[in-house]
């Protein structure tokens, strides 16, 4: 047992009442709101935001973030490093050693096995895993007990944290999945949407796109915890009827990611039924420009390399896209003071921002025309520029949101002003963000010229993020449509970056080399940043121990929320 699990349980023995609740599932059931809904319980399957948090109720990494970004011990007692003796002097191995008397939802034991299996899980071939990058670097895995695991890489590295920690990259039960391997994983239905794991609770009803129903963990390590006995996760809607749930009719205990205008939040605030919580970390709204072709007349070659983009593949129509934007006018309409202005897709921690790209700060109409003429598009007389037979005509898709819509219609506009057509397209959040790899409309698949969304990554530091954007992380039919890298970029020279600060340990040339990396693909303007959003999320009044988390899952410390009595 861990010393704090031993000092509970003396503590209960004594007949004393802990600080925050004394009995497990004392507090009834917590209700909360997703209006994104997730689609099942596998972060491996799925890079969307909402079963990466929907998992972490049950799933849980080695260590995780807490909400100053700092790395915290989880499953383990102690964070692995040098100095510990956890981290080889040469760099080229990580041991963890797990805490003693953890054990699954279904009371087995939880063991360095099932460490060495996720990690064989997620690199199956044919399998698609949507974290694969957590994974990079490593030779093998060593289990010399029940409760060691030895991480050996393929070379010094210098940042050993990125496998098992995070809510990206959680711990899978090797008993309950080991037939889903490769091709198999989204096969299994019942691992995928009820998988067992360490978490607070455990699921006990899955409904894809709507519902989810879970319970207190009978085998959690702290007896006294998790407060609550039931949790319900109510998936689908929009955000503002989430925010009302829970600000305006306290139906909702909390509210996930309130995307939506600075006063709709403060008057819904004003009802008094609920707090707004707010903070800042990597979160970017972006634009994403297809670099492949997507027209359906290609195919199962659609949207892959084979075929570049008739458009899109030169840089003066993607530069003058971006020069087009009025940022600080997104900004002020759609997030006000949980908003920033950013040139970068990694625009934090402060080390890592760049101040290579500001000029986009500054919207340019004028520079964007110019640039056209010059690149030989040429306007025709209803103001739609061509060149070579091909119209200046682009698909642009987003989620179903609020702000998103706004954010569209006012793009479209500028866009119209330089000479480009534009078509919108909105999907259902849940359908979007899903891990359908037999439906048309995901992010992934990216079946549009551009399309809109947000993204950020676990911890503070961005070495497997940008990672995302190495060749061998583009959605592909061969990968099951997973990988991070949705403008479908590849580059030699960017990848050598990628394979330079994997080996590399001191912080500021692994700053510069990020800064190298966000400077390639703002440059090349195969992503187009928007905003530096902060996370608005809401909770009860009623509803106590919430530590709002940018750098890893908002549920991350579920267990130590309480009802106020």
């Amino acid at each position: 047992m861990t010393f704090k699990s031993t000092l509970l349980s003396a503590v209960a023995a004594l007949g004393l009442v802990p600080f925050a609740h004394a009995e497990r599932g004392a507090d009834g059931q917590v209700n909360i709101i997703y209006w994104q809904a997730p689609s099942m319980m596998n972060p491996y399957l799925s890079g969307g935001t909402k079963e990466l948090e929907a998992g972490s109720l049950v799933l849980e990494p080695l260590a995780r973030y807490d909400e100053t970004g700092a790395m915290v011990p989880w499953l383990v007692d102690t964070i692995p490093t040098v100095e510990n003796g956890g981290v080889a002097e040469d760099l080229t191995s990580i041991t963890w050693t797990l805490s003693d008397g953890i054990t699954w939802s279904d009371g087995t034991p939880f063991t360095s096995a099932d460490v060495k299996f996720t990690w064989e899980y997620c690199t199956a071939e044919g399998g698609g895993c949507a974290q694969i990058e957590k994974y990079g670097g490593i030779a093998s895995i060593d289990t010399p007990d029940t409760l060691t695991v030895v991480v050996n890489f393929d070379g010094p590295k210098p940042f050993p944290y990125t496998a098992f920690v995070g809510a990206q990259a959680p711990i899978l039960q090797a008993a309950q999945f080991g037939d889903c391997m490769g091709a198999k994983a989204p096969e299994c239905t019942d691992q995928n949407f009820a998988p067992l794991g360490t978490g607070p609770f455990v699921v006990t009803d899955f409904k894809p796109n709507d519902v989810i129903q879970l319970k207190a963990n009978p085998f959690y390590r702290d007896p006294a915890k998790p407060a609550f006995a039931t949790v319900l996760l109510k998936g689908g809607g929009d955000a503002t009827t989430a925010g009302r749930a829970v600000l305006e009719t306290g139906e909702f205990d909390y509210a996930w990611n309130l995307q939506l205008a600075p006063n709709v939040l403060a008057n819904m605030e004003a009802a008094g039924k609920g707090k707004l919580v707010k903070a800042f970390g990597t979160l970017v709204e972006r634009i994403m420009i297809n670099l492949s072709d997507p027209s359906p007349a290609l195919g199962d070659a659609r949207a892959t390399l084979a075929h570049p983009h008739p458009i899109l593949s030169d840089k003066a129509v993607r530069k003058a896209l971006s020069m087009a934007i009025d940022r600080p006018l997104l900004v002020e309409i759609g997030y006000g003071d949980a908003g920033r202005v950013t040139c970068n897709v990694l625009p934090a921690p402060e080390i890592y921002a760049s101040t290579a790209n500001d000029a986009c700060m500054v919207p340019d109409v004028d520079g964007a025309n110019a640039l056209l003429d010059q690149a030989g598009w040429a306007r025709g007389a209803d103001g739609v520029r061509t060149k070579d037979g091909q119209r200046l005509s682009l698909l642009f898709q987003t989620s179903t949101n609020a702000v998103r819509q706004d954010f569209q219609a006012l793009i479209k506009q500028w866009w119209s002003d330089i000479g480009v057509e534009t078509e919108l397209r909105n999907i259902s959040a849940s359908v979007f963000f899903g891990s359908d790899a037999d439906s048309p409309d995901t992010f992934q698949k990216f079946f549009a010229d551009v399309e809109m969304y947000a993204n950020n990554f676990d911890g503070t530091d961005p070495e497997a993020y940008m990672a995302g954007w190495s060749c061998s992380q583009i959605p592909s039919p061969a990968n099951q449509w997973q990988g991070n890298n949705m403008p479908r970029y590849c580059s030699e020279a960017y990848d050598a970056l990628v394979a330079e600060m994997q080996r590399t340990g001191e912080l500021e040339a692994r700053a510069d080399l990020a800064k190298q990396m966000n400077d390639m693909l703002m440059q090349d303007f195969v992503i187009l940043p928007l905003v530096d959003r902060g996370r608005v999320s809401a909770h009860a009044n009623s509803l106590a121990g919430v530590k709002l988390n940018m750098w890893d899952s908002e549920l991350w410390n579920i267990a130590d929320w309480s009802r106020v009595k």
